[in-house]
C-alpha cells in the first residue's frame, strides 16, 4: 500500500511503527502551506527555515512522546505550533514585521494560478504589490487576522484559539482591517483625482 494515499492520522500511526516514509509523506504534503506561514511572519529565509526545522523538530518529540491526540486535523496543530514558534521568537526581539516580499521568495509565487498572459502577470503583479502594502499598513492585530485568514487559509474558529481570542473579537478586527484598507484605497484615489 503507498503511503501516499493514506490519510493524516494513518500516516502518523505508520509513523510511530517506525516507517519513516510516512512522515516524510506527512512532511511533503504540508511543509509549503507551514514554511509559507512561518515566512509570512518572520520575513527572513533564513530564520524561516531554521523556524521550520524547529516546529518539526517539536512536532516529532510530541508525536514520539504519546502527546498528539487526533482531535484536531494535523495541519492546524502544525501551523498552530508554527506561529508559537514565531511568537516566541518576536517575544524575544521586541519587534513586529511587515508582510512584504523580499528579493528571494514572494508568497505569490507559491500560490497557484492559471497560466496568464504578459499583460495580465503585470496587472496581477501590480495589484499583489498594492495589496501588500495596504495590508503592512495595518495594526498588528488587523495585520495578523488577515494573514491567518487569506494566506494561512485559517477559519476564524482557528484563528480565535491560535491567538487566543474570541470569535467575535478575531471577526471585529478582519472587518476593521477591511474598513482600513477601503478608507486607505479611497485616499489614494482621492490624491490621484485632486
Amino acid at each position: 500500500m503507498s503511503v501516499k494515499k493514506l490519510d493524516d492520522r494513518e500516516l502518523i500511526n505508520l509513523y510511530l511503527k517506525g516507517n519513516e516514509n510516512a512522515f516524510s509523506e506527512l512532511l511533503g504534503r504540508h511543509k509549503d502551506r507551514i514554511y509559507t506561514q512561518i515566512y509570512l511572519f518572520v520575513k527572513d529565509r533564513d530564520l524561516a527555515e531554521d523556524i521550520f526545522q524547529d516546529v518539526f523538530i517539536k512536532i516529532i518529540k510530541t508525536l514520539r512522546k504519546g502527546k498528539y491526540n487526533h482531535e484536531g486535523k494535523f495541519l492546524q496543530w502544525a501551523l498552530r505550533i508554527s506561529y508559537n514558534l514565531c511568537v516566541d521568537h518576536f517575544r524575544r526581539q521586541k519587534r513586529r514585521t511587515k508582510v512584504s516580499s523580499s528579493e528571494t521568495f514572494d508568497i505569490f509565487d507559491v500560490l497557484e494560478s492559471k497560466d496568464d498572459n504578459m499583460e495580465q502577470t503585470i496587472i496581477k503583479s501590480q495589484k499583489h504589490g498594492f495589496v501588500r502594502e495596504l495590508v503592512d499598513k495595518l495594526p498588528a492585530e488587523q495585520r495578523e487576522v488577515v494573514i491567518l485568514r487569506h494566506y494561512a487559509d485559517m477559519s476564524f474558529k482557528e484563528i480565535s484559539k491560535l491567538t487566543k481570542v474570541s470569535i467575535n473579537t478575531a471577526l471585529g478586527r478582519m472587518r476593521y482591517a477591511l474598513i482600513n484598507m477601503r478608507k486607505m484605497i479611497e485616499n489614494k484615489e482621492a490624491l490621484l483625482v485632486g
